[in-house]
């Protein structure tokens, strides 16, 4: 499949001009007839999300899980369909769009959608086929009292001040761990290879091609930053993921962490009042002399399976449009920087919008990145771990995944 995209993060940084809803409450057509099934990723926004749509199908099942990448494939190739809507991001829209899963949804829209902003359609090959509601990246959060504690007067903006600070917070006996990022052996692990690859200005492929291209010196540049950020995290690292690193920052535990933005409403509350009041939100950091964050732009959104009736699709479209209407922003404005008409950014969408605004590219949609992500997230443990040098894991993690992309016919 040629795989190209349409995104406009602009929205995620300013209200969206649009009419509102009727009622403010349901759309119409609700409460719908049909089925309606959504598999989600596990996080506040989301169930927030959920919960509206089901408030217009109330039959409906949610199976919100951290496994849900996991589970879309098989569960949307069954006949028909285990789930109607799957939530989804960047990356894990592409396998769906690969294997024909989900449904174009411009005549749903046509009908059931005026109130979807263009900005939130997802474009593939001219056709919507996801509607985005949030934005999402990874970026910094800070204990700027134990960073004074320190000496540290000004908050570090790069990776090599991170790790500065996080070593004068060893060295003065303050804190013996202070750095935490997702970086837990697997999809999350990769995805910190990713950002940090993309802030050295590195590309995965040859140009024009689904050939790997990570086998390098900016490979190893960022293997070697993300193994002094290990080495200046806890000993048990490559389990932290991102129910994790929250647990280690609202109990106290690090002083420095890169964790995502839909966290940080939760994270907030979540953390003593001491903690809450030094925590400061902000852009992802450079690296290498870099000017962009070394971090990727997401967006979350909804699709509508294709291996299910038409009468179910039009149910679980409807459901998931009362889902993100502009009434789900009430007592949510804090849990995502969201892609809604009539948001307006919050405090705790600092670090978000900053990342955005930095220049910070989207993580890479294309058919072949999933098969380079699993890759990375098997075979640069080793590394890490000190059992071969970063050349040789990055070697590994090429051979890994031109096996599995030939298998998918994106090599020959």
């Amino acid at each position: 499949m040629n795989v190209t995209k349409r995104l406009l993060l602009g929205s995620a940084l300013a209200a969206v001009a649009a009419p509102a809803f009727a009622d403010g409450h349901l759309v119409a057509g609700c409460p719908v007839e049909g089925r309606v099934a959504i598999l989600s990723n596990d996080f506040p926004a989301l169930a927030a999300v959920s919960a509206r749509a089901q408030e217009c199908a109330p039959e409906a099942t949610i199976n919100a899980t951290t496994e849900h990448k996991d589970i879309q494939v098989p569960a949307l190739t069954a006949e028909p369909a285990e789930y109607t809507v799957a939530v989804v991001a960047n990356s894990s829209l592409v396998p769906l769009l690969t294997a024909d899963l989900v449904r174009p949804l411009d005549d749903l829209i046509a009908e059931h959608g005026a109130n979807i902003d263009p900005g939130q359609m997802i474009k593939i090959d001219g056709q919507t086929m996801a509607i985005a509601f949030m934005a999402n990246a990874q970026h910094l959060y800070m204990r700027s009292d134990l960073l004074e504690q320190a000496g540290i007067t000004e908050m570090p903006t790069t990776w090599e001040g991170v790790i500065e600070a996080g070593q004068a917070l060893r060295d003065q006996g303050i804190m013996e761990n202070p750095l935490a990022m997702n970086s837990a052996a697997g999809w999350n692990l990769a995805e910190e290879f990713v950002n940090m690859y993309l802030g050295y200005g590195g590309s995965f492929f040859a140009d024009g091609s689904a050939e790997p291209a990570i086998a390098n010196e900016t490979g190893v540049q960022a293997l070697e930053t993300l193994k002094q950020i290990a080495e200046l995290s806890g000993p048990d690292y490559l389990t932290y993921d991102s129910n994790a690193t929250q647990a280690l920052w609202s109990a106290g535990e690090v002083a420095i962490a890169q964790m995502w933005g839909s966290r940080a409403a939760n994270v907030l509350e979540e953390s003593g009042e001491e903690i809450a009041a030094a925590t400061v939100l902000a852009g992802a950091p450079t690296v290498g002399g870099g000017s962009s964050p070394a971090s990727t732009l997401w967006w979350d959104g909804f699709t509508i399976a294709a291996n299910i009736s038409d009468e179910d699709a039009e149910a679980s479209f409807i459901a998931m449009v009362n889902g993100v209407q502009p009434a789900v922003l009430e007592g949510n404005e804090d849990k995502a920087v969201w892609l809604i008409p009539g948001y307006e950014p919050t405090p705790v969408a600092v670090g978000v919008s900053e990342t955005a605004t930095g220049g910070t590219a989207p993580y890479p949609m294309l058919p072949y990145m999933g098969a380079m992500h699993n890759a990375l997230g098997a075979e640069l443990v080793d590394f890490l771990q000190g059992s071969e040098d970063a050349m040789t894991a990055l070697q590994d993690a090429e051979a890994a995944y031109r096996a599995a992309a030939t298998e998918l016919g994106f090599l020959q």
